[in-house]
């Protein structure tokens, strides 16, 4: 089997890439990759595999030089004779970005990008599956504090927090408008951050807004609200794995932490405080009171304010940050991840433990530990600037 990877070296891709070099019945995998020349993609590709000591075999692992923002993507792709022989794509390049100074740039990766990818692929003469990897938070921000099913989306009458999710949800409606749906496998994923194993994470994406509750400590969020939550590593194994399950029963499938794995801040809280046991207790308040947190950060608060009834952490926060300015920075970053912590999602998770021969995933309150060492060290201004 030939595999097309895109976003080989990204958070999921690069997971991806690994495990997938570890199947035997894969022969090779070409990856598409933003470089000036071969060896420059080369030494990124070799990296995916250095990170955690993985083995690099340079005779599987081919890049293709490009990227979604080519003009002429699918152009070069069709001229590459080489990728006559691909049997399976897998879409795993996106611009995650939640901010809203780059929802054009989100909308031209994630929908330009992926048309480009069709386009070439649709004429494969040996596509066998084009696997996208969607997401599970496509089901919108309508949808509260229950389980959600595959079947709810996507729906063209969702409201979305983000461009991101909106994007993907396109996506997948893209993806049935040009390949007929024996050929469609959509895995989507639930909140991913860190990695169940005592490594290095290969992306601080999301652990970047645990690290920054964690420095915060009052936080405007429901603590009890279900946070599915799941590794980067058991992300990539159920995906592998449903690509080459022998008896797939569906076209979509979530990959997620479903009842049984969730977690909730407040147990999340708990790991946190064990591990940085000097910083006040964690305190939650409700999320109405954010605008006050905002509007204390630019000295605007009225005195008779609710907020005010926390001063232990207003002194926390000046001796903390000196500067309002960063705290007004870090909750303009965390903000779009409050109101994802807010909604309750727990996907189902039942058609993958189905037709996959995989584990529940461990709740993220008890693989983060994992992580804490890296949580410690992630820079949360740096962070926020690009949330």
């Amino acid at each position: 089997m030939n595999i097309f990877l895109t976003g080989a070296t990204g958070l999921v891709g690069g997971e991806l890439l690994v495990t997938l070099s570890k199947r035997p019945e894969v022969d090779q995998i070409y990856c598409l990759i933003r470089s000036q020349t071969h060896e420059e993609a080369m030494e990124r590709l070799e990296k995916v595999f250095d990170l955690h000591e993985d083995e690099f075999d340079r005779s599987r692992i081919i890049p293709v030089l490009g990227n979604l923002f080519d003009d002429d993507l699918t152009g070069s792709l069709i001229s590459n004779t080489a990728l006559n022989n691909i049997d399976v794509v897998v879409h795993s390049a996106a611009n995650t970005s939640f901010s809203r100074v780059n929802d054009d740039l989100v909308e031209k990766a994630n929908i330009g990008g992926l048309t480009k990818i069709l386009l070439w692929a649709k004429q494969l003469p040996h596509l066998q599956t084009f696997l996208y990897i969607g997401t599970a938070t496509i089901c919108g921000k309508d949808v509260k504090d229950r389980i959600v099913h595959e079947d709810e989306s996507p729906n063209l009458e969702a409201t979305h927090l983000v461009k991101y999710t909106y994007t993907k949800m396109k996506g997948e409606l893209l993806i049935r408008e040009h390949l007929p749906e024996d050929k469609i496998l959509i895995a989507r994923p639930s909140i991913i951050m860190g990695d169940s194993r005592n490594v290095v994470p290969r992306s601080p994406v999301i652990l970047w807004a645990m690290a920054t509750i964690n420095h915060l400590r009052l936080i405007p969020v429901n603590e009890y609200a279900q946070l599915d939550i799941i590794p980067v590593d058991y992300a990539a194994r159920a995906i592998v794995g449903l690509l080459f399950a022998p008896n797939r029963h569906y076209h979509v499938y979530h990959v997620s932490s479903g009842e049984e794995g969730a977690t909730t801040a407040n147990k999340l809280s708990k790991t946190l405080s064990a591990y940085f046991d000097e910083m006040p207790p964690f305190n939650f308040i409700n999320k109405s009171m954010l605008n006050q947190v905002k509007h204390w950060a630019k000295n605007r608060l009225a005195p008779d304010s609710e907020l005010y009834g926390y001063r232990e952490y207003l002194d926390y926060w000046k001796d903390t940050f000196q500067d309002k300015s960063k705290l007004r920075v870090l909750f303009s970053g965390l903000d779009p991840y409050l109101e994802f912590m807010e909604l309750g999602h727990v996907f189902d998770n039942a058609r993958l433990l189905e037709d996959v021969d995989i584990e529940n995933s461990i709740p993220a309150d008890i693989y983060i530990n994992n992580s804490m060492q890296f949580v410690e060290k992630l820079d949360i201004l740096e962070g926020a600037i690009d949330p």
